[in-house]
């Protein structure tokens, strides 16, 4: 059954809350948002999670390169790249921006994430790309991102954090908190010495096996 748009504006909430929950983004940090038709639910601008309502959800038209909106409240200052991201790809439905720990330590150090376990294959291939930086709500990291998630539903942005995206809410969480995971696991084995990398051959193999793995992708 498709959601309705108060369905999708009560995930967005959702999800906001359980990624503060679990200390992926704080405060008014990060962003979400989810496609519905021709236009895009998205977390407004300076609402901390806890105070997140339904209605506090900004409406925004896909074809919009002006910034505007339905809803009280502006939507959040990276609206252009939650917007180019489902222009762009169709097999995305839902979009979570987080500040997590280690995501951005590596986005600090301007590191992407090898193969140095099999759940990268959640993200698409044998990478999660860091991009270069660009100040936030530009169209210059717009541009970035959108080369970084080529192929991938994850990306590390330079000296910002990190982008995850799913078919749902619910799958675009799910890598939200693998990443993070991931990330730590990265770090970690950096500072204890030289990492293994898997083969790219391992990896994409298990691409095809993660189609089914997970949460829905409905």
């Amino acid at each position: 059954m498709a959601l309705t748009e108060q369905d999708k504006r009560i995930a967005i909430v959702a999800a906001a809350q359980e990624m503060d929950r679990q200390g992926l983004n704080h405060g008014s940090t990060g962003n979400l948002s989810i496609r519905h038709g021709e236009t895009m639910l998205i977390t407004p601008s300076g609402v901390e999670s806890h105070k997140l309502k339904p209605e506090l959800i900004a409406l925004m038209p896909l074809e919009n390169d002006a910034g505007s909106f339905e809803g009280p409240l502006p939507p959040s200052s990276e609206w252009r790249f939650h917007l180019d991201i489902l222009r762009m790809r169709r097999d995305v439905n839902a979009i979570a921006h987080m500040h997590s720990t280690y995501a951005t330590t590596l986005a600090v150090l301007n590191r992407s994430i090898p193969a140095v376990h099999y759940m990268i294959a959640a993200f698409g291939g044998p990478t999660v790309r860091c991009v270069s930086y660009a100040p936030y709500g530009t169209k210059e990291l717009s541009q970035l991102v959108l080369d970084g998630l080529n192929n991938r539903d994850g990306v590390l942005l330079a000296n910002h954090g990190a982008i995850v995206t799913g078919p749902n809410m619910q799958r675009a969480l799910w890598r939200a908190l693998e990443l993070e995971n991931l990330a730590r696991i990265y770090y970690q084995a950096i500072l204890a010495g030289e990492p293994i990398i898997l083969s790219d051959a391992e990896i994409y193999q298990t691409v095809e096996r993660f189609k089914n793995y997970g949460p829905a992708q409905s």
